[in-house]
């Protein structure tokens, strides 16, 4: 990721909740991301499948109304942040039974971005008093999203 990148990334955090991250932060939080957008599309394949369609759409996708609300303060936020464009890099497509449609491809990098604000978030409920996030910090935000998602 370049420097310019990292700079953008440490500003959406400071900015979602005051939050101080670093490049060595970033390793992690492409890790949570990963993990977290992964499972929303299998739970969302599910859900198509379900419903007897080989596509997956937008709405197919659990979006919790704190998650939805957390997309649209990162869509407010990217205005001055831009990371679109490097969260489309980052969201990663794992392979699944069906086909990804084009709105969902689109909407990967504000889904993204609205994890990364409910992360920075959830942080600061669970420390308070946290500016820089250690291990135990993102562990337990970890723990709770994958409680909860």
């Amino acid at each position: 990721m370049s420097v310019m990148a990292i700079a953008k990334f440490e500003r959406l955090f400071r900015s979602a909740a005051g939050v101080d991250v670093d490049k060595d932060d970033l390793r992690r939080f492409s890790e949570f991301l990963d993990g977290e957008i992964g499972d929303l599309l299998v739970r969302g394949q599910a859900v198509a499948k379900a419903n007897g369609r080989d596509v997956l759409e937008l709405w197919d996708i659990p979006v919790t109304k704190g998650l939805q609300e957390c997309m649209h303060v990162f869509e407010k936020m990217d205005g001055d942040v831009e990371l679109k464009p490097v969260l489309e890099q980052l969201t990663a497509r794992p392979p699944l039974d069906v086909t990804y449609s084009d709105g969902l491809v689109a909407a990967l990098p504000t889904l993204a971005g609205g994890l990364t604000v409910a992360l920075a978030r959830t942080m600061k409920i669970v420390d308070p008093e946290m500016k820089n996030p250690g291990s135990e910090h993102w562990e337990r935000a970890t723990q709770l999203f994958d409680l909860l998602l």
